[in-house]
């Protein structure tokens, strides 16, 4: 497994443990485990923004560019409603 597949995984992983953690917060039944929980997901937040910079630094993680107009169109329907 090369550095970018590792990288992936471990991304995955920690979008995973958010998931669980956000719905630890929504699910707990005292201030204590919400905080907890709370708190959890703020640090794994960060850890996934972390593995994300550096994976879009090396190129693995490549985004485009969005048209102006594609924007405004998206923009417009959603403002109808």
């Amino acid at each position: 497994m090369d550095d970018k597949n590792l990288m992936e995984n471990i991304l995955l992983l920690e979008k995973g443990v958010c998931d669980l953690y956000m719905h630890g917060s929504i699910e707990s039944s005292t201030q204590n485990v919400h905080q907890t929980f709370k708190t959890a997901l703020n640090d794994s937040l960060c850890m996934q923004d972390t593995i994300y910079d550096k994976m879009a630094a090396k190129g693995w993680y490549p985004t485009e560019q969005v048209e102006q107009s594609k924007i405004d169109t998206v923009k417009q329907k959603f403002s109808m409603q």
